[in-house]
């Protein structure tokens, strides 16, 4: 049994180097910028009721391909954007009040890109992954509506956050993206809807503080145009 095993492990060492190379390698490198809105919003526990956060997104984006398995074609993708996220309070208690938190990030997104269909002329389709780490740059609070400002009802007595500044400025997360892209001869023109999970927390979360989960979530809708360099 243990030589049948051995005999196994070895015909997969010597033929998996060999299936590695069906793919033709490509090295098409491309450099752009991309830019949308977003809708955000942060997962609270105890809970905040919130509404729609708009907030803008733009900055550079690079890709480079590097192979072609079969109907796949294969890159990483780079991105340097600035994005607002934050969120939006639903408050229905009766006071009047209106809260909105806005972040401003610079972010920086780390794919493994994924296309399919036409390569060089014509409609090719493609799906970004991967983590994605992003930076507090600043932070702006808005309080409105009747005057005075009453927080005394609010649901779930969550009134921790107003005027506290955000803790943890480094935010860390997994990014997903479905896109569709024209590539023409001067130039490639992506539209993209795009999802982001954090995985951090905006406030510390040990036993001693107050919220056990406070993390960022944007579903965003981006256009990108991309010029081939290599």
């Amino acid at each position: 049994m243990k030589r049948s095993l051995l005999v196994i492990s070895l015909f997969l060492l010597t033929t998996l180097p060999s299936k590695a190379q069906v793919g033709d390698s490509r090295n098409l490198f491309s450099i752009g910028f991309n830019g949308g809105l977003g809708t955000s919003s942060v997962s609270f526990i105890p809970t905040i009721k919130q509404d729609i956060s708009l907030g803008p997104t733009a900055g550079l984006t690079i890709r480079h391909i590097s192979e072609k398995y079969f109907f796949l074609i294969c890159g990483l993708q780079l991105e340097c954007n600035y994005a607002t996220r934050g969120w939006t309070e639903l408050i229905d208690d009766g006071s009047g009040n209106e809260y909105t938190r806005h972040l401003n990030y610079v972010e920086v997104p780390f794919y493994a890109h994924l296309g399919f269909g036409r390569e060089y002329r014509g409609f090719q389709g493609y799906l970004n992954l991967g983590p994605q780490v992003s930076y507090l740059i600043n932070e702006i609070q808005k309080k409105g509506g009747r005057e005075p400002w009453d927080s005394s009802n609010r649901p779930n007595r969550v009134i921790y956050h107003y005027n506290r500044p955000i803790e943890n400025k480094l935010d860390y997360g997994i990014s997903a993206g479905l896109g569709v892209e024209l590539r023409t001869g001067i130039g490639a023109f992506g539209l993209e809807g795009r999802y982001y999970f954090g995985l951090g927390n905006i406030y510390n979360i040990t036993k001693s503080d107050y919220f056990a989960r406070c993390a960022n979530s944007t579903i965003s809708v981006r256009a990108t145009y991309l010029i081939s360099i290599k």
